[in-house]
């Protein structure tokens, strides 16, 4: 199996050093190794050329991390892609690892592994919601994602077939992928820590954008009308979709953000209603939403 690294990068010089270390270090050498600088104004181009030059460089204008994801898929020549944020870093054997998970199970295609979470220089341990897992695990991602970009080996097939990432979200792009990746197929999962994910410095997207329930929203509502969900799924959308545009609604109260409230009052109405047609097309109305 031959794969391709993906490494998105925006002025992140100093951490980059870290990640492509970790990516050259594996066990199981990767084909072909790409990172997507997406606009950087720091050194990172002379980075690449003085430390890496055997990576396939690529520079874009600035427009985030999912066109910077996308650039470097249509670029991969091998059929396995394996991201990396460039803020993170992998563990020695991570490739060989999950390379052996799948030849194990070649009805997967996509495989994730567990991770150790490092905030401000300090590990932490990761609450019970964060749990990772393996098979259909499509409601376990509804809440938030459980999926980190920096554990995952996917076939290419997957994303010709449920598409790429999606640039029109700022933030949860991970998020809304792996939703429609498991609303049809299952994943390999390998409890192994094989990836050291950082957190705790100022350009996170998540310290970025107020709100981030507002962009999973979106991608629900997406989901909810270009997939062909099971009764079930679509039930578990649905409520969840009544849930998080409940939370956002909240909060945009708590701000006096009236265009906002406005907007998710009618959200939250619609999508009570559609989750009751739901109830009642199919005889389980009980009076209950979510």
């Amino acid at each position: 199996m031959h794969v391709s690294v993906i490494v998105p990068t925006y002025n992140r010089a100093s951490l980059l050093v870290r990640a492509l270390e970790s990516v050259y270090a594996q066990s199981l050498s990767p084909s072909q190794v790409i990172v997507v600088d997406d606009g950087s104004t720091d050194n990172t181009r002379e980075l690449i050329a003085a430390q890496f030059p055997q990576a396939d460089y690529v520079y874009q204008r600035h427009h985030g991390v999912s066109q910077a994801r996308n650039s470097g898929i249509r670029r991969a020549r091998c059929e396995w892609l394996a991201f990396l944020d460039s803020d993170d870093e992998w563990l020695p054997s991570k490739l060989q690892r999950q390379l052996d998970a799948l030849y194990a199970r070649p009805e997967y295609r996509v495989c994730h592994t567990n991770e150790i979470w490092i905030r401000n220089g300090v590990r932490v341990n990761p609450m019970k919601k964060h749990e990772k897992a393996g098979g259909w695990i499509f409601e376990r991602c509804l809440p938030l994602c459980v999926i980190s970009p920096s554990s995952v080996l996917i076939h290419c097939k997957i994303l010709e077939s449920v598409g790429l990432f999606d640039e029109t979200l700022p933030a949860c792009e991970d998020y809304d992928l792996w939703l429609r990746i498991c609303a049809r197929y299952p994943v390999c999962y390998v409890p192994r820590p094989l990836v050291k994910k950082y957190g705790g410095h100022v350009d996170q997207l998540s310290r970025q954008h107020w709100g981030m329930d507002r962009f999973r929203v979106q991608a629900l509502e997406r989901l909810s009308k270009e997939v062909n969900l099971s009764f079930d799924d679509l039930r578990a959308v649905l409520s969840t979709m009544v849930y998080k545009a409940g939370i956002v609604l909240a909060g945009a109260r708590r701000r006096g953000n009236q265009g906002l409230v406005g907007e998710y009052e009618d959200k939250l109405a619609r999508y009570q209603s559609q989750l009751r047609r739901l109830h009642t097309a199919t005889g389980l109305d009980d009076g209950t939403l979510v």
